[in-house]
């Protein structure tokens, strides 16, 4: 059964990779922000782990590695809201981030989430 979880999420999280991906940090936030200025629900709606995530901790009755898996999806979600209320809302950016926002970042770091979450899946699982 939680092979079906596992495939489930991975589709779901490869749906926001594809979504998100770009050269850099701040190509990714400016894809995001495009969604975001339409509407901060469809921005949300856009996240279909982050659902996946609340349900999951309900389904395993609040397992401890589902509750992880929950709170790190809620802290990338809140963590990509702020970088864009920053970026492109109050314009806030000190030299520093802007090094960090427009470094190249390499072509399989946006599939991080898609061999981390996992993990947490099957460990709420066994």
């Amino acid at each position: 059964m939680f092979s079906v979880y596992i495939a489930i999420y991975i589709v779901l999280e490869l749906y926001e990779v594809q979504w998100q991906k770009a050269q850099t940090i701040m190509g990714m936030l400016a894809r995001m922000y495009e969604q975001y200025h339409k509407s901060i629900f469809l921005f949300l709606i856009m996240h279909p782990t982050f659902y996946f995530a609340i349900w999951f901790a309900f389904e395993t009755n609040y397992n401890g590695y589902a509750i992880a898996l929950l709170l790190l999806k809620s802290a990338d979600i809140l963590t990509k809201m702020v970088l864009i209320k920053k970026v492109f809302i109050d314009r806030d950016l000190d030299e520093q981030m802007q090094l960090s926002l427009f470094t190249p970042i390499g072509p399989y770091l946006p599939y991080i989430g898609v061999f981390l979450y996992p993990f947490f899946i099957y460990m709420a699982l066994t």
